[in-house]
């Protein structure tokens, strides 16, 4: 009787818990369903009511953004987990919008970055009237940024409706709001109440069942910090591998341009013959002992137009009628070309002309082709050329699809893959803001064109700010084609960290000029990473204050070793132009090397550097570390310090170097600032007499390398 009473005791105490975490449970859905759902890390706090109406409130900046879906909310759910870019929480929801339709809504963000990502989903066609978010409650900062046109131009009074909208303040505290899916027929839209709405081109006016589109909201400190922030989160979503900076040869060494602006663009030497022309070139740069990695063929090199030829004059050329080598020009074919010439190639490309076969041959869409067999056949037959680029121009005008959901990324996706499994990678040229954002979507695409054709001064605005798009995208900036006489010209696009590319006449080419950009086997030394504006930059020309253009960029080694390369220029009268140490990165004093004038000086961390600058004044601050030297690395290289040079490098009390060296390169000179003469040694290769100024504190030294290629100095003060 005893256990029988224990038993029904037990029964009794179980049920009594059920019943217990039946009611908890049940106050806990009534809580979500007539209060309000938060979300929190330490940068973000989320908050969405039944209402309809939402909050994120960010930390840093203490910043309220808000809207209101305008409908009542079910199903509202927190959930957690991981992708690409790191664990979040997601607050998501259902609603039906007021016109039959059935949504769904979601909030993400994450627990260690202050991202949020906006999903809005269709559960069943929608009108396309409503997106979501609609902000029209955010911070009232006195400055934005977005990009428009072609090559994205930077604009800080107009809004582009493709491109991530920056906002910021003088202090640098920034957001920004961009679409984070759908980039060709994304739209973000301002209304006359000054509302944002982030959604799809108006153009398309059904949303189907199915489809989700989503939008990042970036929070935070430091203008390019946050873009940085914004640009790797959209990669890293889409899961783009990076390419690094020498990735395949147009990256990493010095070609020869035929584009607009070149030598031979629709010309050559009539007693040579195009193909002769360019064979005469390539032995040109031999003779000078200036080797080169590739040549680029423009548009010039297939036949266009309804009469199937490759002459004509500008856009009245037409389109490709078949891409393959002019018969006139090259009467044994593309592969033969490249045989003779023993370079690799790239190729450029427009849009399918209205004559062309291909149009009743392969599925169309606008003036492109969206059948992957088309691609393939292009592919296979640029591989056979030796082709290891492929080049699509005309992206913002001509070289577009139909506007849906479906044929842009059928276009460009089909040409990604296919030049990827046949070893191309792509460049993009002429793209609009959107093509910037869908390179994230692609590992090959590896650079794109951030300046109209012919690089020159009147670029030089433009090009910068185009490059830190490019830049914080993770896809490389090309200047376009300029002449080697050009210094200004080749120094930024060798700052570029990109494709530098040269178009000078037969025998004209400026081996001086070059030898600062490139090394004895035709590999540049560059930076790691686009030169863009400083912050400061951004602040100032918002303002249309006219001030100097300061560009800077670096190599890091690590360890408080930043050495960084600044550019910078006059835009008006006002000719001073200034930065500091803390602006470039670099927390220690510093030695400003002015590189044209060959002198410099110490600046204190927390000290401003200025000068009187003109049509281009470069300078190359180096750290000064625990030894009391600045080690300013290769004197014949515009980027001195450069890891194609200079492979390794740190300051423990003493510098100590790896100085790489191509074949056949016997001797290079270091130099730097030290207070006192420095001793060298090397335990790898051998180190001349140090030369020392006593009265600038600069000196230098030859070194030459071991029997491996490299030389290991250590420098320390007497």
């Amino acid at each position: 009787m005893k256990q029988l009473f224990l038993s029904q005791h037990l029964v009794r105490i179980v049920i009594a818990f059920l019943l217990l975490a039946a009611v908890g449970l049940e106050t806990t859905q009534v809580a979500k369903a007539t209060g309000s759902t938060s979300i929190s890390t330490p940068y973000i706090t989320v908050t969405v009511n039944p209402d309809g109406a939402y909050t994120i409130v960010s930390t840093t900046p203490a910043w309220t953004f808000g809207g209101n879906i305008g409908h009542s909310l079910s199903n509202i759910n927190v959930q957690t987990g991981n992708d690409h870019i790191g664990s979040y929480q997601e607050i998501v929801c259902n609603y039906n919008d007021g016109n039959g339709s059935s949504r769904g809504a979601g909030i993400r963000t994450y627990n260690a970055k202050p991202i949020v990502v906006f999903t809005d989903s269709y559960l069943s066609n929608t009108p396309n009237k409503s997106p979501f978010p609609r902000l029209s409650t955010y911070p009232g900062t006195p400055y934005h940024l977005t990009y428009s046109g072609i090559f994205a131009q930077a604009t800080f009074t107009n809004f582009g409706f493709d491109s991530p909208w920056l906002y910021f303040d003088a202090r640098g505290n920034t957001f920004a709001l961009s679409p984070a899916s759908d980039f060709m027929v994304a739209s973000t839209t301002k209304a006359r109440d000054g509302s944002i709405s982030s959604g799809i081109t108006s153009v398309i006016t059904t949303l189907p069942t199915g489809f989700a589109h989503k939008t990042f909201l970036v929070i935070g400190q430091g203008f390019s910090n946050i873009e940085q922030m914004w640009g790797r989160a959209m990669t890293d979503l889409q899961g783009k591998v990076r390419p690094a900076n020498d990735a395949d040869p147009t990256l990493n060494q010095l070609g020869y341009w035929t584009d607009n602006g070149a030598s031979y663009y629709y010309k050559f030497d009539p007693s040579l013959g195009y193909a002769g022309t360019l064979l005469a070139v390539n032995k040109s740069f031999k003779q000078q002992g200036i080797p080169l990695g590739y040549m680029q063929l423009d548009s010039w090199w297939y036949p266009k137009g309804s009469s199937d030829t490759w002459q004509g004059n500008g856009q009245s050329r037409g389109g490709i009628y078949t891409y393959t080598a002019a018969p006139a020009l090259f009467p044994n074919g593309l592969s033969a070309f490249q045989q003779q010439l023993g370079l690799p190639l790239i190729t450029h490309s427009r849009w399918i002309d209205t004559s062309s076969p291909y149009r009743s041959q392969y599925k169309m869409s606008g003036n492109v082709s969206i059948d992957p067999a088309f691609w393939n056949t292009i592919a296979s037959y640029l591989q056979n050329g030796s082709a290891i680029m492929y080049e699509q121009d005309w992206l913002d005008s001509h070289a577009v699809t139909a506007t849906n959901l479906t044929d842009p990324n059928l276009f460009l996706g089909d040409m990604a893959r296919s030049m990827a499994a046949n070893g191309l990678t792509v460049q993009y040229c002429s793209g609009a803001p959107r093509h910037f954002l869908q390179s994230s979507m692609y590992n090959n695409l590896t650079n794109i064109r951030v300046s109209h054709d012919r690089f020159d001064s009147t670029r030089w605005d433009s090009f910068l700010y185009a490059s830190q798009l490019a830049s914080v995208l993770g896809v490389w900036p090309w200047s376009d084609v300029f002449m080697s006489t050009e210094t200004d010209n080749l120094l930024l696009s060798t700052l570029s960290a990109g494709i530098v590319g040269v178009g000078d006449p037969i025998g004209a080419e400026s081996k001086t000029n070059l030898f600062q950009t490139i090394r004895g086997d035709g590999v540049i030394v560059k930076p790691d990473v686009p030169i863009v504006p400083v912050d400061a930059m951004y602040v100032q020309d918002a303002q249309a204050l006219n001030m100097p253009m300061v560009a800077s960029t670096y190599t890091d080694f690590g360890g408080g070793m930043r050495p960084t390369y600044v550019f910078a220029y006059a835009r008006g009268t006002n000719k001073k132009a200034s930065f500091t140490p803390a602006s470039l990165g670099i927390a220690r004093d510093v030695f400003v090397y002015k590189y044209f004038t060959r002198s410099g000086t110490i600046v204190p961390a927390g000290h401003t550097f200025s000068d009187t600058v003109g049509s281009g004044s470069y300078y190359i601050v180096a750290p000064i570390g625990p030894s009391g030297i600045a080690f300013l690395g290769d004197a014949g290289k515009f980027v001195s310090l450069g890891k194609k040079r200079i492979s390794q490098l740190s300051d423990t009390g003493s510098v100590q170097a790896t100085i790489t060296f191509a074949k056949g390169e016997t001797s290079l000179t270091m130099y730097g600032y030290s207070p006192t003469r420095p001793g060298v040694t090397a335990s790898l290769g051998t180190v001349g007499s140090v030369t020392y100024n006593s009265s600038t504190g600069l000196f230098s030294y030859p070194v030459s390398p071991g029997a491996n290629g490299f030389a290991t100095v250590t420098m320390r003060r007497a």
